[in-house]
């Protein structure tokens, strides 16, 4: 354990653009604390990722908000400060609008309460050490950008709320060089969406201007950055293939179905 490196906490790491995202922040040499629900997920993605000494876990889900304070007195008594944090966890489903039930809508939602909660007590700890830091949200397109044939609006009014967020924190804790961005992803299939076939991964590619789906990597790269970038906040970066910048796209082949990236 390294006390002086910079220390990421990543919410939803035990697979998909969460551990590509703690790969990355480890490879750039930071201690990262791995979050998730599922221990056995997060002890997996800590054997795959190696570098123990850089590496702990805390096993919890964001929703609840006593995990809120735990991560970060773990982080802080493990590590002795949290520098960036990833808010990464969150779910997906789609369905036409009616459909949605109250229930549904309040699991979306608790995932921008605990982002909400989290962050407040990363913040906290940040303005109690004095050194600024770095808050990078996962959002996507679709809180900016409706797509025709992909309805998903009770996860996607979570994300707006997300994006919002990051916008009006950038600037209210820009005196306490604290930066909050966001990276606003398109298309990026990982283990969770399940198995896709070769003509559906083929369709995939053929809606993005630039050829190809995404892939973690490509998130985790922009992450990375937006970490390390020290004057930049209150960004909204969209890293999805050239699809914002091209509009409706064609969306209308997407797989219905839930995506929890817990």
């Amino acid at each position: 354990m390294n006390t002086n490196q910079k220390t990421a906490v990543v919410t939803g790491s035990g697979s998909g653009i969460g551990l590509a995202v703690a790969e990355a922040f480890v490879r750039d040499g930071f201690n990262v604390v791995l979050n998730g629900r599922n221990r056995d997920k997060l002890d997996n993605a800590a054997a795959l990722i190696g570098k123990p000494d850089q590496l702990s876990i805390i096993t919890g889900d964001i929703t609840n908000p006593e995990v809120a304070n735990q991560i970060v007195n773990k982080t802080v008594e493990h590590f002795g400060q949290i520098d960036t944090l990833v808010n990464n966890a969150g779910t997906f489903s789609m369905k036409p609008f009616t459909e949605y039930t109250i229930e549904e809508l309040d699991v979306f939602l608790g995932y921008l309460r605990g982002t909400f909660v989290l962050t407040q007590s990363v913040v906290r700890q940040m303005q109690k050490k004095g050194n600024g830091g770095s808050i990078i949200n996962i959002g996507t397109i679709l809180a900016t950008n409706g797509v025709h044939g992909l309805p998903s609006s009770a996860p996607i009014a979570s994300k707006g709320g997300v994006m919002a967020l990051t916008k009006n924190l950038s600037v209210e804790l820009a005196s306490d060089n604290i930066r909050i961005n966001a990276v606003a992803l398109g298309v990026v299939p990982t283990s969770l969406y399940g198995e896709l076939s070769d003509e559906q991964l083929n369709a995939l590619n053929d809606m993005q201007p630039l050829g190809r789906y995404g892939k973690a990597k490509d998130i985790a790269d922009a992450v990375l950055y937006l970490a390390n970038a020290t004057w930049m906040t209150g960004v909204i970066l969209p890293v999805d293939g050239g699809v914002d910048a091209g509009g409706d796209g064609a969306y209308h082949g997407a797989k219905k179905e839930s995506i929890d990236t817990n």
